[in-house]
């Protein structure tokens, strides 16, 4: 007798298991002078070393807080040699698998109800989209922008007051696959704004005098990849010609100097620019949705994590931005209203000098397009958990950065033409 096997458990069988990461470590190094910079840079070429802060080795520099994840296989001879350095380290996470399992750590409310304390996977984020949409027809609309390599769409919600042509911000989350906090501000700001409309003085007058476009996950295919195979992706999933290695960083793929930097044209790194600008279909759906709404747009405001920051530009250059000062203090204020509700301390600044120089950058590219207002949030934490920040942290995350953003489209309101 013959079995007929179903095709789904065909399709299955054939699916590549999911990446683990059993017994991994993240190390937390900071290399004292040039040698030591250099003895991180070697074992980066000799062990593969996948890089969270900064995002890849030619970033590293003497007196530089670096994190690393190195898997079970290379660990003990990475330690070795570290101590053999005479650098002082710590292991910020002994078990990566154990900690990626940790992060779920809320309980589902109500099972079939949208939840802003979980992490959500894109089906649910989609469903979630239309979702808003019926629920607040008179506030919140749906805009397909493109499609991503994987035809997933790509979708912007248009959050405020459907009248007449006003002011707008433009936000985005999730631009890097793995860095999960983002998406979920995101729809905790969309969910949030439309809530307190009618309650929330400031939030009613932002939203009938101002237009917010949402795009609550950047990277959709890298997204559902995260979820799926590799928790710790950070790129797209187009391929890459004559190279077997996947992906390209959307957040380098922008028109703003790009390729003027060595090290990130090795389309196996973490931080590879792509074959030109705007070559990816993201990149590119989101470059013109903005370029079509210029007159419009008065701030950019894009959401990453983690290293608790609020940056501004240049990354590209280590010149000051014409409105260095404006755009400070508005980073400062942001900060500070941040910081009343648990004390969280960020830093801001340029994002050449704060965090790293980077080309290609969203935020970078944004401003150049004449948005004089961009602004770049690195969201919690400082290292502890780095992208796997607990599900029972993001409502404080979301809180506390939703004082920031209100601020500052306050003052977008107030201060641009």
């Amino acid at each position: 007798m013959r079995f007929i096997l179903p095709l789904s458990l065909i399709a299955t069988t054939l699916a590549i298991a999911p990446v683990r990461f059993d017994r991994g470590k993240v190390f937390r190094v900071k290399p004292q002078d040039e040698k030591q910079v250099n003895v991180i840079k070697n074992l980066a070429k000799t062990s593969k070393l996948d890089f969270w802060y900064p995002d890849a080795t030619h970033h590293v520099t003497a007196n530089m807080t670096v994190d690393f994840f190195v898997s079970e296989k290379n660990s003990q001879s990475i330690q070795s040699a570290l101590e053999q350095n005479q650098m002082h380290y710590e292991i910020l996470i002994h078990d990566l698998q154990e900690e990626i399992e940790k992060q779920f750590d809320v309980k589902e409310d109500i099972p079939g109800r949208h939840s802003y304390t979980k992490y959500n996977n894109w089906d649910k984020i989609v469903a979630w989209t239309e979702k808003m949409m019926n629920k607040r027809p008179e506030m919140v609309s749906r805009i397909k922008i493109g499609t991503t390599v994987e035809d997933n769409p790509l979708y912007v919600l248009k959050v405020g007051k459907q009248n007449e042509e006003k002011k707008s911000i433009f936000m985005d989350c999730g631009i890097h696959a793995r860095e999960w906090v983002s998406p979920a501000f995101c729809q905790w700001f969309v969910y949030q704004a439309t809530k307190s409309y009618g309650k929330n003085k400031i939030m009613t007058k932002l939203l009938d005098r101002m237009t917010f476009y949402v795009l609550p996950v950047f990277n959709v295919d890298g997204y559902i990849w995260s979820w799926t195979q590799n928790r710790m992706w950070r790129k797209n999933r187009s391929k890459n010609k004559n190279s077997r290695c996947i992906g390209t960083d959307l957040n380098r793929n922008f028109n703003a100097s790009w390729n003027s930097f060595p090290g990130n044209n090795n389309p196996c790194g973490d931080t590879y620019q792509g074959a030109a600008p705007e070559s990816e279909k993201e990149t590119k759906a989101v470059a013109d949705f903005i370029r079509s709404h210029l007159n419009s747009i008065k701030a950019y405001i894009t959401f990453h994590a983690y290293s608790q920051m609020l940056m501004f530009p240049y990354g590209y250059t280590s010149k000051l931005a014409p409105n260095h000062k404006d755009l400070a203090k508005v980073a400062k204020i942001g900060t500070e209203a941040l910081a009343t509700r648990y004390e969280t301390q960020y830093i801001y600044g340029p994002i050449a000098s704060t965090i790293y120089p980077t080309t290609g950058s969203s935020l970078d590219w944004a401003y150049d397009l004449g948005i004089k207002h961009t602004f770049a949030f690195e969201l919690r934490d400082k290292g502890r958990f780095g992208f796997l920040l607990p599900e029972s942290r993001i409502k404080s995350t979301c809180k506390e950065t939703m004082l920031a953003v209100k601020f500052i489209a306050k003052y977008i309101l107030k201060h641009t033409s």
